[in-house]
């Protein structure tokens, strides 16, 4: 069990910056003004690492999510930001990534104090990631273009054909609480370059960093109404924006359930969807790696942004003859590196869950899994403090049936078991519903290959575990999503194609 105190330090001041944030009056931002809320309703946003209430957000009703639907759609058809020549919505993509960067380490304490995150994680990856993904996709602006084709069943020269890329038109964007602005980033930056309008609507547990974007937004001179940030409950403004008549494509990252939800009350319209949903990603370790290095890369893989990313390495799969070595690798770093911490504190690694809720919940699953005959190496309970903390658990004994093994957990809750062979672990491994991310570790190139073929995955990892960039696709298999994001997948899941044929 862990070794340190389990008396969790109180939060850290805040700076002004962050104070003043704090201090906005609720409100959306809708065709380039700031717009209070017709009803007066209000969320309250929460520190997890504290569990104080240190401001409030505007909830939106259902006449501002018709506002900023309005305002995206006149921005759209009238031509004011598709009608701009590329190189000029380029530019202007770029300097958003200009002011996000000039204002970095603001961005990374608001998203510490809203999510519970470090906030020295946040600076380090969360922020440079958004920064790059956004100067990313600013170049596509520039090089989207369709192609011309021959028609194949017409005699040569009689029929030019060609095939133009369009923007898909408004956008309905719903991003998650566990990277706020990332995520937000992941939607925005390729609507932009495609020349769609949007209405973003960041999580209710985590809106800061996207009112912030809005100011960035403003300040960098893009047209009223091609971005708006509607905040507000899933239940409410999410829902209607996913039922919105005039909204031509949603795109969404979170839970399953809620993506199945969506996906379905998108069907109606026949509305363009992108889902990156849940995961139950396997982290596979076989028996010729340097086991140090491995137990510090699978404890990160799990224990990072406190277990609460959708890749998170939550079942690991380690050979027999190494098993034992690798746990106790594993449970020395939980140990020793992956203390709980407020997020503002320098040396924290392991921040609070989001919500009260989540911490519950994951629990929850600890003691589930307890009750139905796991093991637990280290961790399985919650140290004492006002925030929203659990420290890292790993869990053994385990076997398939168990809801630790089976479901998502979204905590830092590692559950581990042991493998002979590759053709076992690798029906393990896809024995999910999910297929987003895994893991494998090992010195034999010829067997990363073979088993990476083999693991029906979105995204498979030799040697490191959620390691994201923007030029390559993001998705999953199965249940973990529809589509691509990043890359020119995720571009243009922005478009429609239009096929051109002129007799001549």
């Amino acid at each position: 069990m862990n070794q340190w105190s389990n008396i969790v330090p109180e939060q850290i001041r805040y700076s002004d910056a962050a104070l003043q944030a704090l201090a906005r009056r609720p409100a959306h931002f809708i065709d380039g003004e700031w717009v209070l809320s017709d009803s007066g309703k209000t969320l309250d946003v929460i520190d997890p690492s504290s569990g104080k209430v240190v401001g409030q957000i505007a909830d939106a009703s259902e006449a501002e999510v018709n506002r900023a639907v309005a305002a995206a759609r006149r921005a759209f058809d009238d031509g004011r930001w598709t009608g701009l020549p590329p190189m000029v919505r380029e530019r202007l993509i770029h300097r958003l990534a200009d002011l996000i960067e000039a204002h970095a380490g603001e961005f990374a304490e608001l998203e510490a104090i809203d999510n519970g995150k470090p906030a020295s994680a946040a600076k380090a990856m969360d922020i440079p990631a958004s920064i790059n993904l956004i100067r990313y996709m600013a170049g596509w602006a520039t090089k989207l273009g369709g192609e011309m084709i021959d028609p194949c069943a017409m005699p040569n020269g009689t029929y030019h054909a060609y095939v133009r890329r369009e923007p898909v038109g408004v956008a309905a964007q719903i991003v998650p609480w566990n990277f706020p602005l990332l995520m937000a980033a992941m939607k925005i930056a390729p609507a932009l370059a495609a020349g769609c309008t949007l209405i973003l609507k960041p999580a209710e547990q985590t809106s800061l960093t996207a009112l912030r974007l809005a100011d960035m937004v403003a300040q960098a001179g893009f047209p009223a109404g091609v971005v708006n940030v509607v905040t507000g409950l899933g239940r409410g403004a999410g829902d209607q924006l996913v039922r919105h008549p005039d909204v031509d494509k949603v795109a969404f990252t979170g839970s399953t359930e809620t993506g199945k939800m969506i996906n379905r009350s998108a069907t109606d319209t026949l509305k363009r969807v992108t889902l990156e949903l849940g995961g139950k990603s396997p982290v596979i370790v076989l028996p010729d790696v340097d086991v140090g290095a491995a137990a510090l890369g699978a404890a990160g893989a799990i224990f990072f942004n406190s277990g609460q990313i959708c890749v998170a390495g939550s079942r690991l799969y380690a050979h027999r003859s190494i098993f034992d070595k690798l746990m106790e690798g594993v449970v020395a770093a939980a140990d020793n590196l992956w203390r709980p911490g407020p997020s503002l504190a320098p040396e924290t690694r392991l921040g609070p869950l989001v919500s009260h809720q989540q911490r519950d919940r994951v629990m929850g699953y600890i003691e589930a899994g307890k009750k139905e005959g796991a093991s637990v190496l280290t961790g399985g309970d919650a140290p004492s403090a006002n925030g929203y903390y659990v420290n890292p658990t790993v869990m053994v004994d385990v076997n398939p049936t168990m809801s630790v093994v089976r479901e998502e957990i979204f905590g830092p809750v590692l559950v581990a078991q042991r493998y002979d062979d590759l053709d076992e672990v690798a029906r393990a491994a896809n024995d999910t519903p999910y297929g987003l991310g895994a893991s494998i570790w090992t010195r034999d190139v010829g067997q990363m290959h073979s088993l990476a073929a083999r693991i029906k995955s979105g995204t498979v990892w030799g040697n490191c575990h959620a390691v994201i960039d923007p030029a390559l696709p993001f998705g999953g298999y199965k249940e973990s999503g529809l589509g691509r994001e990043q890359a020119r997948a995720g571009l243009e899941a922005y478009t429609e194609q239009k096929t051109v044929i002129i007799a001549l």
